[in-house]
């Protein structure tokens, strides 16, 4: 007999778990409280939910035309919908991490899910991808040159301040457009040698422990990440902002969210898409193609590594875990350059 799939299979991960445990009989000792199940969703990082949310929508609506159970679901289930995503020829990392998503998921409702199968259908997956000429999109490291030619479109005004400080700081920092979004005016201390940002949470940093991020004076002036970001401060302030977002909306007159005339609402912080669009919009008037606010992570990775900062100082700046590979990604291309062993051989 056929297993019937959930009706109405809901995004929210709180709910989803919620209905789980509604419709399915447990001892007590086996089921999670409305508050538990909601911190268990919670756990996870905001961009994280909202993909896995996605990705779980996807898959049920698939179980749905198939007649498959979600959750739980078989192994068969999952190698037959990791067959699936190949056929629409989704990339490989793409299926990888809709896989990742339906684990969670099944772990969050505290269910245990196989996925070998699926892993090795995957990985003849890769194979074909490969061989078809498939490679991994990756945003495209920024350099410092192109890094001045972005500061250079940026217009004037508190605006073009903000912006500037977008840029300098996320490159200083090679941070996650989601940690720029998230800092306050109050996670920066300027100290003799530059500046201390704390960052509260991070993609690495599960628990939100916190760390504090060291930015040092740059060079030349327009460059400069500490001057740049301390002159925006003193702007926020003569407006009478001492607190809450760093990055924040502001409108047509230059007057910043959160001050008494601004046409913004609430605190008007800068999310993750919008910081990325203002990097995107500087490097079109730059005429720099393909570049995103990932840039300004890989891109001082790359420049330090070929500058020659070693590895473990390049992951710390930049709070990759210290087994990242991601990391490397951007190492590697500088390291194939500088230590090439042809340049040994006398050609």
């Amino acid at each position: 007999m056929t297993a019937q799939p959930t009706p109405h299979p809901t995004d929210d991960p709180t709910q989803a778990i919620a209905l789980h445990n509604h419709h399915t009989p447990a001892l007590p000792d086996t089921a999670l409280t409305a508050s538990a199940a909601a911190r268990v969703a919670d756990g996870w990082a905001a961009s994280t939910r909202t993909g896995y949310a996605r990705d779980w929508h996807t898959f049920t609506t698939w179980c749905s035309h198939t007649s498959r159970t979600p959750l739980p679901a078989t192994a068969e289930t999952l190698a037959s919908y990791t067959d699936h995503l190949a056929t629409t020829a989704a990339a490989p990392t793409t299926v990888d991490r809709a896989l990742g998503a339906i684990a969670s998921r099944h772990a969050a409702a505290g269910h245990a899910v196989s996925t070998k199968a699926a892993r090795l259908v995957l990985r003849s997956y890769r194979r074909e991808w490969a061989a078809a000429g498939g490679r991994r999109k990756q945003a495209p490291a920024l350099s410092v040159e192109e890094l001045r030619q972005m500061l250079d479109a940026a217009q004037e005004g508190l605006t073009g301040l903000r912006d500037r400080t977008l840029l300098l700081l996320g490159y200083a920092m090679m941070a996650r457009r989601s940690e720029l979004a998230a800092l306050n005016t109050t996670d920066l201390r300027q100290v003799p040698e530059g500046l201390e940002v704390f960052v509260a949470t991070s993609k690495t940093d599960k628990d939100s422990a916190g760390t504090t991020v060291a930015i040092p004076y740059g060079t030349h002036l327009l460059t400069c990440p500490v001057r740049t970001t301390t002159a925006y401060l003193a702007a926020l302030a003569d407006a009478g902002v001492t607190e809450g977002p760093l990055l924040r909306s502001i409108d047509r007159h230059g007057r910043a969210a959160g001050t008494a005339d601004s046409a913004g609402r609430g605190t008007g912080r800068m999310s993750g898409a919008g910081i990325n669009l203002v990097v995107k919009r500087l490097a079109d008037k730059a005429g720099i193609e393909n570049v995103t606010a990932h840039s300004l992570r890989s891109g001082p990775a790359t420049a330090a590594a070929a500058a020659g900062a070693p590895r473990a100082w390049i992951a710390r700046q930049g709070r990759w875990s210290e087994a990242s590979t991601a990391v490397d990604t951007y190492i590697r291309p500088a390291d194939a350059w500088r230590d090439n062993p042809i340049r040994k051989v006398g050609l």
